[in-house]
């Protein structure tokens, strides 16, 4: 079973009779710092999707090999990262850092289980720093103390949203009017990543991704959205897509040939990279 956290040593600030999306996606990554409500949510979805687990494998992929490709190409050395998740393997700092070890890194994210790690990053690494805020509120980021003080918005700048928005549940503001709250306080030469679970609109895949969405939808987390192709292209409103453009996490820019096929749920989370000219 995913996850070896006892539920009985969960911090006395942290509800766990409710699923968090950090902790379930920590489950999902088979991390440690995850409650049985959180693995909850991975089995329902493995009923529907047994190779459930590519979706993060596959997003944490992507983060990689994003960060490494922002931090080897562009020139950029702040990374603004939205939704950080739990510390599993590689984080941002740790590949953008290994790249330059001058690399400027603010996380934000308002789980509790993920501010706990903030804190422990604080003390061990003095180029990353984190805050608890918000991330769909597009305002209160691009004025939150913490990042007006370590981020330079003179300067480009490297913004993730990477498996964040699909967890989006309001109406107004939409996601893409979030993300272009967002593009449009960035400096030119900044570049954006967002991954996505996608409903590819195939007869082979689209019924999986739909009954993933609707266990995740139905699951104690409650959020979990599949969008299609073009909607997710809207997210990128304003910005050129880095080749080759959108495709699912899976095929950009893969680190090696491939010789087993992929499981059908790749074909459920895309992602791309764009310039803000």
């Amino acid at each position: 079973m995913p996850g070896t956290s006892s539920d009985a040593a969960a911090p006395v600030y942290i509800d766990t009779t409710k699923a968090s999306i950090a902790r379930v996606y920590d489950a999902f990554l088979n991390g440690k710092d995850n409650y049985e409500i959180d693995r909850e949510v991975l089995r329902r979805v493995q009923q529907v999707a047994p190779e459930a687990t590519t979706l993060a494998v596959d997003n944490r992929g992507f983060l990689i090999r994003a960060t490494r490709f922002v931090a080897s190409q562009t020139g950029i050395n702040q990374f603004l990262d939205c939704g950080s998740g739990l510390p599993t393997a590689e984080n941002t700092h740790q590949v953008a850092q290994r790249i330059n070890p001058d690399a400027r890194v603010v996380y934000v994210d308002n789980d509790p289980v993920v501010l706990a790690h903030g804190r422990a990053l604080l003390e061990e690494n003095d180029r990353t720093h984190f805050s608890a805020a918000d991330i769909f509120k597009p305002r209160e980021i691009l004025n939150d103390p913490v990042v007006r003080k370590h981020i330079d918005f003179t300067e480009p700048i490297a913004f993730f949203q990477m498996g964040t928005l699909h967890h989006y549940n309001g109406e107004s503001p939409t996601s893409a009017e979030i993300m272009a709250e967002y593009i449009d306080a960035l400096p030119s030469g900044s570049y954006v990543a967002i991954s996505h679970f996608l409903d590819p609109e195939t007869e082979e895949h689209s019924s999986i991704a739909r009954r993933m969405e609707h266990t995740f939808l139905h699951s104690p987390m409650g959020s979990g959205r599949f969008i299609t192709r073009g909607a997710m292209l809207e997210l990128f409103h304003g910005l050129e897509l880095v080749e080759p453009g959108l495709v699912i996490c899976a095929d950009w820019w893969p680190d090696g040939p491939r010789l087993k096929e992929l499981d059908a749920v790749s074909y459920c989370i895309a992602g791309a990279v764009g310039r803000k000219p």
